[in-house]
């Protein structure tokens, strides 16, 4: 049997809009002779902050693949969902603004919220909208990122169990490059030894800070999403006289002590191995 034969029952196929969860629907369809669609749902969950080609990337896979994908959006309110397509996905942040506006704080590396709030959220609700009651969620989490796994089929406190058959099946950023390149598309963002530096939120924190300070540089309106949601919140905590870094994404520094470091320093800085952290803290797959 194959690691990515689909298991008993309903499945949830997650889909983040990269390379290698687009890899483990690939394998997943390929090993079953396509998805029953009375008991799969691949689910693509938009933030608004996801760059135009990743969004490109999702409709593309869709229609070659011959594979109906779901896209979903956090909404304020009841239900907490909206099922959108290509056409009406925000591209502007919408999603994680209302979602900011409505906690009235930021996340970080240590409050996560916008992952649960913006991408599973969003899912669970539409799953259980349509009469779900439990089922197995495949995450495409590879075997060179176990730092990132929990233990697989451990059925959590959620409705659903975790299923990560790219781990299972030994899977490596190798493999996914080594698929890409024979394929007649792919999603176009950078791809640097298997690395998206644009791929999910365009300026999540989990990103490296090189990552981020590139952002700035080379699209500066998308930078300034997030260093304006910074401003928004600091503003309100600043009238709450709470401490400043209750309003920063990353407590190490906000995007405008950031970006002048950028604006100051210049190119030299992306080329300097010891001048920006380039150390990520893993991407968000849900």
């Amino acid at each position: 049997m194959s690691h990515f034969t689909l298991p008993e029952g309903l499945v949830q196929i997650s889909f983040s809009g990269g390379r290698t969860s687009a890899y483990m629907l690939h394998q997943i369809m390929e090993a079953n002779g396509g998805l029953p669609e009375d008991r799969v749902e691949v689910v693509f969950t938009n933030t608004g902050r996801e760059f135009p080609e990743t969004l490109d990337f999702v409709a593309e896979v869709g229609q070659r693949w011959g594979v109906s994908i779901t896209w979903v959006e956090y909404r304020r309110g009841v239900p907490g969902f909206e099922v959108i397509g290509r056409q009406g996905a925000s591209m502007n942040g919408e999603p994680f603004d209302a979602l900011i506006d409505a906690k009235q704080y930021l996340p970080n590396v240590t409050q996560r919220f916008c992952t649960q709030d913006l991408k599973i959220l969003p899912a669970k609700r539409y799953l259980v909208a349509a009469g779900w009651k439990h089922w197995t969620s495949a995450i495409g989490i590879r075997a060179d990122e176990a730092h990132r796994l929990p233990d697989s089929f451990k059925r959590n406190k959620e409705r659903w169990t975790r299923w990560h058959p790219l781990a299972d099946a030994g899977v490596s950023k190798r493999d996914v490059m080594a698929f890409w390149a024979r394929q007649p598309f792919d999603l176009c963002l950078q791809n640097i030894n298997g690395v998206t530096p644009n791929g999910n939120c365009d300026g999540c924190f989990l990103k490296s800070e090189k990552s981020r300070a590139a952002l700035i540089r080379d699209y500066p309106e998308r930078a300034a999403w997030w260093e304006a949601a910074e401003a928004r919140i600091g503003a309100l905590e600043t009238q709450k006289g709470r401490p400043t870094d209750a309003s920063l994404f990353d407590k190490r520094g906000g995007w405008a002590q950031l970006r002048s470091f950028v604006q100051r320093q210049g190119d030299w800085l992306f080329d300097a191995e010891d001048a920006l952290c380039q150390r990520d803290d893993g991407e968000c797959v849900i």
